[in-house]
Parts: C-alpha cells; structure tokens; sequence
C-alpha cells in the first residue's frame, strides 16, 4: 500500500522545539526539523552534504535529490526510507560511483571522494560495496558462485583455487553449504541468492556498505532469515551500513537511525525509535500508516 499526502503537507518536520511549524511548502528540511543521529567519538564514516543529482538538461533536467544531507556513524546502520521514485536508489548510486551528483559532497573516512583522481577513486571506492536487491541478475548465470566471489575479491584476475578458503569461509558465514562454491545461481532460492550476495560484498571487507532493498523480492519468513543475518553481521563485524527500503517496518529491526526521503528531499530523520515513537512529518506519519503492523521478524 503506498503512502499518500497533498504536497502543501510536504514541509520539514519541526521538532518540539518551542517553534512554530514555517508557512512554507518547501521540503527542504531546517535544522530544528532534524533529530540528530547519535554517533560515537571520532569522525563519521560516511558524510552527505547538500547532494543533489540532475538527469538531463535544460527544459527536460529532472532534479531527482534536492540538498540531500545524511550521516552514517562508524559501525552504525542508517535506515533510508522511501517510496518508489523517492530518490533512494540514486542516492544509492550516487555513493558507488555509477551516478555523478551535480552538486554536494560525499566524505568516506573523513575522504571527500568528488576530489579525488580517478586512480584514488577507483581504491576508495572499492571500500565501499553494495548489495543489490536482485542478486540473480547480478550474478552471471554462466559462473558458478565461486568465480562470482574470486571476481569480487580479484576482478583482473579471478582465480576460485587462490581463493577458495576465503570463499568457502564467506559461504560459511551466511550460512550457505560448502558445494554452493561450486554450483551456479539457477540452482538456488531467492534468499539464498541473497545470502551470497552478502557474501560477495562483505568479503572484501568494506568499511561501508550499501544494501539497496535487499528483502523486497522476498517473502516474510525469508525476509526474517535475511534481516537475522544482516543483524548478527553487523554487530559481529561492526558494519557502517547505509540499509535502504521502503519499507518502515523492516527498517526499524536493523537500523539506529533513519531518514526519510520524500521526492528527493530528506524530510525527517534521527534515531529509529524516535521517529516511530514521535514521528513529526505528515510523510513520514503516512508511511506509518499504511503499515498496518511490524511483520513478524524475530532479530536474534
């Protein structure tokens, strides 16, 4: 069910502050309409600001994100909420390198990644993976699993036998069977595709990670068994993880922090419990709302 407002109830989320809600229709958020994320001592791992991407130009340009500013908080899980057409995969891209922004920064350790040379964007880059939301067309039917995870770890030089311990290690994380090495996607599930992209984008162990609705494809008691595996991952390799989805529901199980994202521009955010507890923005209320109830996720 998708979540419905007028856009003259699009307006930044004022916090109670003792300030009045601004007249303005803007979606672009002020300070006081920001809760702000908590994050440990030392800088963050990822710093967003005032982002914006443009597709096209002149009288046919789309600005698909307005001004974006996001933090991720080193060996935090930032939840970036959305319906379809909001902005979140562009963001998403924006921070692997496959979509350039048109304005804004984008900081990894402290790095601003839009003045590097190609060469350091290139090493930098590789810090930073995503797991995408359908591994099967990611995944090249013609490979077997473990020349799919020799390429993410050597992609000039993909070598299963160099690398087949590390492989098989990785595999055991995400709880996969030792033969997954050597069997091809088509012969796996929907969750268990997923779980090996987990695998491929954690084993070269990024110091950032992008996992873009990587439940959506899945029914509920799969999507339990992914979101316990995200969860237990995160905790056990300390991930800074950017967790994006639609859907506020699962978000809530994974995330410390979550930001909303309305027609590219980010229009509530603080820590998760917060904004579920106290939600300020119409938007944010309506996606609530069309979630009829937390499904039935067990986080170990």
């Amino acid at each position: 069910m998708s979540a419905r407002i007028d856009d003259a109830d699009v307006r930044p989320a004022v916090r109670a502050t003792g300030t009045s809600p601004s007249p303005s229709t803007s979606t672009s958020p002020s300070p006081s309409a920001i809760r702000a994320p908590r994050h440990p001592d030392g800088p963050p791992m990822l710093e967003v600001r005032g982002l914006d991407v443009v597709f096209g130009s002149g009288s046919q340009s789309v600005r698909v994100l307005r001004g974006v500013d996001v933090t991720v908080g080193t060996g935090r899980t930032v939840g970036l909420v959305g319906e379809s057409g909001s902005g979140k995969s562009t963001l998403a891209k924006a921070l692997v390198g496959t979509v350039r922004p048109s304005a804004g920064s984008i900081r990894i350790g402290g790095v601003d990644v839009r003045t590097l040379g190609r060469r350091d964007r290139a090493a930098i880059r590789r810090r930073v993976q995503m797991i995408p939301q359908d591994p099967y067309s990611s995944l090249d039917p013609r490979r077997t699993i473990g020349q799919a995870l020799a390429e993410a770890v050597d992609p000039r030089h993909p070598d299963v036998r160099r690398h087949r311990d590390l492989i098989a290690e990785w595999l055991r994380v995400v709880r996969m069977p030792a033969d997954a090495i050597d069997r091809y996607p088509h012969e796996f599930s929907g969750g268990q595709r997923q779980r090996i992209a987990i695998a491929r984008g954690l084993l070269v162990r990024p110091e950032f990670v992008v996992a873009d609705e990587i439940t959506s494809a899945l029914d509920v008691s799969v999507q339990a068994e992914i979101l316990n595996l995200v969860a237990r991952l995160r905790r056990e390799l300390g991930l800074s993880m950017l967790f994006i989805s639609h859907n506020l529901a699962v978000v809530r199980h994974v995330s410390d922090d979550v930001v909303v994202l309305y027609r590219g521009d980010v229009v509530e955010q603080g820590p998760t419990e917060q904004v579920y507890a106290d939600p300020q923005h119409p938007y944010t209320r309506s996606l609530l709302a069309a979630v009829p109830g937390a499904p039935g996720f067990s986080i170990d």
